[in-house]
């Protein structure tokens, strides 16, 4: 009895090659059979090998030219060149670059930038989220209900934002320095643009410490999206500078029974502050 020939079709085909199985494996007659019938352009070419050796598949020829990869850093020449910039300002120069700044959306739909308020030589540096609706008014960083109540957590552990002196002064500004409309919540890239204005900042000013309040102002700092309870009463770093994290007053005025945690806070930061203005004392020379 004659034996039934098998018949090699494409899906067989694809199915030897994915095993390794090169054409030698089929008989003669089916082979000559199979290359008389016209193969599609989209299948590969096989190229018939010894039995020993895997099939070669070459890859269909592309229609287009390949583009070109990518650069491999995301920042513009014009973005290195505004941060060299920025990275070089002095305190005048900074508060105008950041009044003149149209780096994100937000410069079109401020009335204008609120570069911060305080001492330019003062050991602690407060730094909120956004300005709100009353600070995009007056220009001024904390203003209105919840500027009270920060002013109120200040003077309680001897700090006052009008004052002169270094120990008792505080400088206060935000991560975004323009509001969000309706106060929404700041975007990556609003955050992203407005970074080399804060770092500037703390730069210039080289506080002590850093009192980061609110959600938005420790995860811009830290780079963590951890929630405050698990960030508060722990020592962090920004830019070489201690930072300890607490709630903003805004949301302490909608959970005023959040104030105690709050006060322990501003303790903490006290004492961390004291003792690292007695260590620059011990080693100033005489």
């Amino acid at each position: 009895m004659t034996e039934p020939s098998a018949r090699l079709t494409p899906q067989t085909l694809q199915w030897t090659q994915a095993l390794g199985l090169g054409p030698l494996f089929v008989r003669r007659e089916v082979l000559r059979e199979q290359q008389a019938q016209t193969v599609p352009e989209a299948a590969p070419e096989v190229i018939a090998t010894p039995a020993a050796a895997k099939p070669v598949a070459q890859p269909p020829k592309p229609n287009r030219p390949v583009p070109p990869p990518r650069p491999a850093s995301p920042i513009p020449i014009t973005d290195a060149a505004r941060l060299e910039a920025i990275a070089c300002m002095d305190w005048d120069e900074l508060q105008a670059g950041a009044q003149a700044c149209r780096a994100c959306k937000l410069g079109s739909s401020r009335h204008q930038a609120v570069f911060g308020s305080g001492s330019t030589q003062a050991r602690w540096m407060i730094i909120g989220e956004a300005p709100g609706a009353e600070e995009d008014r007056q220009g001024q960083p904390f203003v209105g209900a919840a500027g009270q109540l920060l002013d109120a957590m200040l003077q309680a552990i001897g700090l006052d934002r009008s004052a002169d002196d270094s120990e008792r002064a505080v400088y206060i500004t935000n991560v975004l320095k323009c509001r969000p409309p309706g106060n929404r919540n700041p975007e990556p890239e609003e955050v992203g643009q407005c970074a080399p204005w804060l770092e500037r900042q703390a730069a210039l000013l080289q506080p002590q410490l850093i009192l980061a309040l609110g959600r938005f102002a420790a995860h811009s700092l830290l780079g963590s999206q951890a929630p405050i309870s698990q960030l508060r009463g722990q020592v962090h770093e920004f830019a070489g500078i201690p930072v300890i994290v607490s709630y903003h007053p805004a949301y302490l005025l909608r959970n005023p029974g959040d104030k105690a945690r709050v006060w322990r806070d501003l303790c903490f930061a006290r004492d961390l502050a004291d003792a690292a203005a007695a260590k620059a004392a011990a080693t100033r020379p005489d």
